[in-house]
């Protein structure tokens, strides 16, 4: 493809130096187009119109020097530890010599990426160099080679300007990655569209869409340093709201055609509520009263509802959605619930069973486990709508799973399925209120992109007479005392869950898995109890007879894996010993605890830690010590491990930002949805308004993995 043909559309192979090899290394990134790759941006910036002499350096500062290779080769410590010791010099005065050192970086030799008399940038901390004599070093620095024939001159990508340094690619390096995009914007020209609609961009004082792709990649060295390290320059904060605004706007729209179809208005009769005081096991709270009344004033107006329902571990989000389900089943419509997992589901499927048994309704259970034959006649039961609510998994998405007149739609623990597969669900009916439940706190930055199109209600209060749990760290020398512990609780009438990571296959030879582990305690440890075992592998049959006889409490002891995460409330249960809990996540971990402290007797959840615990596993520990608060634990979580791995899986419909930070970037997330609730609802042009949409509507699904907006 000639250069001047060359579009943000354009396949990035057809690009100068890219070509097909590289063009498969980038697409490992996501990266597939030439507007791909201009969003691929730096993650940092260095300030090479300054560079630090080595003369000048001073120990404990992070900076960037330029220096020649003068000896580099690798060594072995008398413990083994291989180490690639280098060291270089800027001839800056005497004391101009400083040492890099890589450890366990045995490929630097084997691929021979130093020599003798290379000019590299260095980036890394700056210590005293214990076993010199008085020299400086830098341990694990990053680097970039400048190649010979770079000369430094004004047109240099390298030097004498602020230089943009990207994450690698593969064997693609933020040198590499440097040229290839300023091939790319130079190609272009002033052939890059802006993405924005002018009268947002006049409205808002934003630079225009060209010239902050080029300013974010390669900044004016007036631009300070401070400024590009907070993404804080004019251009970064432009290319930070347009990605915030096409999310924002995409999620406000499908908000609005959502409210705009025609729904059912359910009605809400003296029989409703009769049936709800008869069937009620507690008095509710204030905060569960608040929050059914505006799920039930959804359901009363003729919009369809579309609600997310987010409540902390056994605040009691279960029994709102039975109540939701009692108005949709008065008024002869029939209610579907679609759970994670099949002991969730099992669970809710005795819970409202059980719950309905004084009412006429028929309740029953969908999932894979059951038989064939069973499942055929469940789902034509359900097609004649001689069912009135069904729970089950994703077996309730299948194609051949119909209904004859559904209402609403629930999803518990939606961040656990595909967001394909939620709409899958509710496309059983044309147009079923949706009730979308879950038990992980969510912050409200994540909230604001990932469930943008629904209305929010929060269960901020916790049943009465629940005592905090309290959480205590032990280590290795602790075992015995934390055995002793629970043995003591369990003669006193309480149970208690054993947690493992694994089933029985461990990476690391050190690491209990629950298989060994059961046998282990039932046999040494916990003779005198009855000990049980439930992963996720038994059969399903297996698996509900287990949770039966603990909830019972025929069984004291329930050794476990995960599986019980979500879902199992056992009142009785005040015990709960976590082992390897630094190899846990923070959510994950506050999950498995809320499995206690149903009761109103005081519950204990043991942590079990290695002796060393990095420092991100250090203070997840801390956390769950100091908090039983779920927003508070889900905060932290989200900076400990970043929006991307918060939830666990890709599939759950986090936007694919390429620039934005919804960490860092929370004051122009708020500004920029504002902004696109806006332009949605009172647009400048027909116009314009269309020719946006238009855009949108193209390039939403495929830029941010979002489904479409229409």
């Amino acid at each position: 493809m000639p250069t001047s043909n060359l579009t943000l559309a354009s396949e990035v192979k057809y690009l100068k130096g890219v070509g097909p090899a590289r063009a498969e290394v980038l697409a490992t990134r996501g990266i597939s187009t030439v507007e791909d790759l201009l969003y691929y941006a730096p993650f940092r910036y260095e300030d090479r119109t300054r560079l630090t002499r080595i003369h000048d350096l001073i120990p404990g500062q992070t900076t960037t020097i330029f220096a020649k290779v003068l000896t580099c080769g690798l060594m072995r410590t008398r413990r083994g530890t291989f180490i690639f010791d280098l060291a270089a010099t800027d001839q800056s005065g005497p004391g101009g010599i400083i040492r890099c050192k890589w450890f366990n970086a045995v490929y630097l030799h084997r691929q021979k990426v130093f020599r003798q008399g290379q000019r590299v940038f260095f980036y890394g901390k700056v210590e005293r160099d214990p076993f010199g004599t008085g020299n400086l070093q830098m341990i694990q620095p990053q680097y970039e080679i400048l190649p010979e024939s770079e000369e430094g001159g004004r047109d240099s990508l390298e030097v004498g300007r602020i230089v943009p340094i990207y994450e690698s690619i593969g064997r693609l390096s933020p040198r590499v990655l440097r040229r290839l995009i300023s091939t790319a914007l130079e190609a272009l020209g002033d052939r890059i569209p802006d993405r924005l609609p002018p009268s947002v961009l006049g409205k808002n004082k934003l630079m225009r869409g060209a010239r902050a792709v080029r300013l974010t990649h390669f900044p004016e060295n007036e631009d300070k340093l401070e400024d590009l390290s907070r993404f804080r320059t004019p251009s970064q904060v432009r290319m930070i709201f347009e990605e915030f605004f096409n999310v924002g706007a995409g999620l406000a729209l499908r908000r609005r055609r959502a409210k705009a179809a025609p729904g059912i208005e359910f009605r809400v009769r003296d029989t409703v509520r009769a049936a709800i005081k008869r069937v009620l096991p507690f008095h509710p709270t204030a905060a569960q009263k608040r929050v059914l009344k505006e799920i039930v004033d959804d359901m009363r107006s003729p919009p369809p509802m579309n609600r997310l329902l987010q409540g902390d571990v056994g605040s009691g989000k279960t029994i709102v959605a039975v109540q939701a389900a009692l108005v949709a089943l008065d008024n002869g419509y029939q209610v579907a619930l679609m759970a994670p997992t099949e002991i969730l589901a099992t669970q809710h499927f005795f819970y409202i069973r059980d719950l309905l048994a004084p009412l006429p309704y028929s309740v029953d259970l969908l999932i894979s486990a059951r038989r064939a034959r069973a499942k055929a006649d469940l789902k034509e039961r359900i097609a004649t709508g001689a069912v009135n609510l069904v729970v089950g998994t994703h077996a309730l998405i299948e194609e051949d799973v119909q209904f004859a007149r559904l209402g609403l739609a629930i999803v518990d623990e939606q961040h656990r399925f595909g967001v394909m597969q939620r709409f899958k669900f509710i496309r059983k009916a044309a147009t079923p209120d949706v009730l979308v439940m879950t038990a992980t706190p969510i912050p409200r930055t994540l909230a604001l992109t990932l469930y943008g199109d629904l209305d929010f209600s929060v269960i901020d209060e916790l049943p009465p007479r629940r005592t905090p749990i309290e959480t205590r760290l032990i280590n290795e020398s602790g075992r015995q005392a934390a055995f002793d512990f629970i043995r003591a609780k369990v003669r006193g009438g309480e149970q208690a869950y054993v947690v493992y990571p694994v089933i029985e296959e461990a990476a690391r030879p050190d690491i209990r898995t629950a298989v060994r582990m059961f046998e282990y305690l039932a046999r040494n440890v916990f003779p005198e109890f009855r000990v049980a075992l439930l992963h996720g592998r038994l059969p399903s049959e297996e698996k509900e007879g287990v949770m039966q006889l603990f909830k019972r409490g025929e069984i004291q002891i329930l050794v476990s894996t995960t599986v019980i995460e979500v879902g199992v409330d056992v009142p009785n249960a005040a015990v709960m010993l976590i082992e390897h809990a630094d190899g846990f996540g923070l959510s994950q971990l506050h999950q498995l605890r809320g499995r206690i402290g149903r009761g109103s007797a005081q519950s204990y959840c043991l942590l079990m830690a290695g002796d060393s615990p990095n420092e991100v596993a250090d203070e997840r520990l801390r956390t769950m010590c100091e908090t039983t608060d779920g927003f508070r634990i889900a905060e932290i979580d989200l900076k400990l491990r970043g929006p991307g791995e918060f939830f666990g899986t890709r599939q759950s419909g986090i936007p694919t930002f390429r620039i934005a930070n919804l960490l860092r970037d929370q004051e122009i997330l708020e500004w920029a949805k504002r902004e696109a609730a806006e332009f949605v609802e009172h647009p400048a042009s027909r116009e314009e308004f269309e020719s946006y949409v238009a855009f949108l509507r193209k390039d939403w699904p495929r830029r941010y993995g979002l489904a479409g907006v229409a």
